[in-house]
C-alpha cells in the first residue's frame, strides 16, 4: 500500500488494513507463553489470547502439606503467564501501529 491516506482511506486501504489486523490476531492465539512461579515448580502455559493450555505442578510442591502455598504459586504462575500474554499482543500491536504508520506516509 503505497496510496496517501492524507485524504482519507480507500475502501481497498481499509480492506488490507482489516486482513492485516485478522493475521495479527492469528498470530496473537498461535503464540504460546509461559509463566512460573516456584522457581518453577508450578508452571501455567497459555495462548497470547489468553487460553490456558496446561498447569505442571513439580511433584516436590504436591507432597508437600503447604496447600495454601501451592495455591499461591499457582496464583503466581497464572500472573506471570497472563503477564507473558500481554508482552505478546502488545509486541503484535506495535509490529501493526508500524504497519498503519507507514501506510499513512509516516
Amino acid at each position: 500500500m503505497t496510496e496517501n491516506w492524507a485524504a482519507g482511506p480507500t475502501l481497498s486501504q481499509a480492506q488490507d488494513l482489516q486482513n492485516q489486523i485478522s493475521e495479527q490476531r492469528q498470530e496473537i492465539s498461535l503464540t504460546s507463553v509461559e509463566g512460573s512461579a516456584g522457581g518453577g515448580a508450578v508452571k501455567v502455559s497459555m495462548q497470547a489470547d489468553g487460553t490456558v493450555v496446561g498447569v505442571a505442578i513439580d511433584a516436590d510442591v504436591v507432597l508437600s502439606d503447604e496447600v495454601t502455598m501451592l495455591e499461591d504459586l499457582v496464583t503466581a504462575a497464572f500472573r506471570d503467564a497472563l503477564k507473558e500474554c500481554g508482552n505478546a499482543q502488545a509486541a503484535v500491536i506495535a509490529r501493526l501501529n508500524a504497519l498503519t504508520r507507514s501506510d499513512q506516509g509516516g
